[in-house]
């Protein structure tokens, strides 16, 4: 199934917001995993998939920027690539998901560069990038940009009691972020503008707020703004060298029976809720619609800073909610001790994949006319 498109999409339902999609919870080899995704802008920038086997659980949401095209992208190239490496040096390892994402990058620019004559405006989008691999209860997380994933874990093992915590796994790859603006700073000691300050928020060369991602490729390949094609899209001065990395930052962590699940999800939901928050809804609720009960909680709190109800904005239409919250996608993946597992787990080891929609909005509508 890794090395096929990944085409097949399991359907949830929105229950009653027609803009929300959801899969409640579905079984792999190590627990449970339930995702949902809401759509804020006109086209459904964010995509969400998770792949499964007796061997391997990937996790993977993609949040993109200037169009839908890079994370449509991803769900169809990052995980075969994955697989690939990983299956090249007998198993997964940091270096074969850098090779992922390099393949991946490699991947988009040609498709950029055969589009450039009908489509140039494609070299000016993008998307962040998270992934989680685990495979022998070792786990990786790699990330481009300000997605997020964040850990569940008790305090002590072995005590019943323990206080859990939240600890987040990754960097976000934001220039709202003092480092991360030193960081790319350091990059371009010769450019005294490289970071400016910009309509409210820290953007690089005052366009762009994460430094990471797949994609954006004129910000990372100069030829592309002395194309006349693309000028129109890009930028007002020329570009000498890239400003922009597809670089991702991973990190390896051995699992301990003290972690009990992760959260995965774009910055719509960190936009609106902390790690603590996020991680307290997931202690105290069913596993059951976890992930869409996170991403509720964003909206309802979207809601409390507009002054508006959750119910009022159900009704707000395609593309009218961005002011008000951004794309949201959650994925909750549960890491359920392997000894306190049942024998039946094994019947849920087979290869699976679940992957959100294209468009919410269009897959609601075709069902309310079917």
């Amino acid at each position: 199934m890794c090395t096929r498109p990944l085409m097949r999409c399991l359907r949830g339902e929105g229950g009653g917001d027609g803009l929300l999609w959801h899969m409640d919870l579905k079984p792999y080899a190590c627990g449970d995993y339930s995702i949902a995704v809401v759509q804020a802008n006109s086209l459904l920038e964010d995509q969400g998939q998770v792949f499964t086997s007796p061997s391997a659980t990937y996790v993977g949401v993609y949040d993109g920027h200037g169009g839908p095209e890079a994370s449509r992208f991803l769900t169809h190239h990052l995980f075969p690539f994955l697989h690939k490496f990983a299956t090249e040096q007998g198993g997964l390892s940091a270096e074969a998901i850098r090779k992922a994402f390099d393949a991946t990058e490699m991947e988009f620019l040609h498709f950029v560069k055969e589009s450039s004559i009908a489509r140039p405006q494609m070299a000016s989008v993008g998307s962040c990038c998270l992934v989680g691999a685990i495979s022998n209860d070792v786990l990786y997380v790699a990330n481009l940009g300000d997605s997020r994933v964040v850990l569940g874990r008790k305090v002590s093992e072995g005590k019943e009691n323990s206080a859990v915590v939240a600890e987040r796994l990754t960097t976000d790859h934001n220039v709202s972020d003092e480092e991360v603006r030193k960081e790319v700073e350091a990059l371009h000691p010769d450019d005294a503008h490289i970071v400016v300050y910009t309509r409210g928020v820290w953007r690089i060369k005052g366009i762009i707020q994460v430094s990471r991602s797949i994609g954006d490729i004129y910000l990372k390949k100069p030829e592309f703004n002395r194309d006349p094609h693309f000028q129109p899209f890009g930028f007002p001065f020329p570009l000498t060298r890239p400003v922009m990395t597809a670089e991702p930052s991973i990190l390896m962590r051995k699992l301990k029976p003290q972690d009990l699940f992760l959260i995965f999800a774009s910055d719509g939901l960190w936009e609106q809720i902390s790690d603590k928050t996020a991680v307290d809804i997931v202690l105290r609720s069913p596993r059951f619609g976890i992930a869409k009960r996170l991403v509720r909680a964003a909206i309802q709190e979207a809601a409390r800073k507009t002054e508006m109800r959750y119910d009022d904005i159900k009704r707000i239409g395609r593309g009218g909610r961005r002011h008000i919250h951004d794309d949201i996608t959650v994925i909750v993946v549960y890491l359920d001790d392997p000894l306190r597992s049942s024998n039946g787990r094994l019947a849920h080891s087979l290869v699976d994949y679940t992957c959100s929609p294209v468009d919410i909005f269009s897959l609601n509508e075709d069902e309310a006319q079917d």
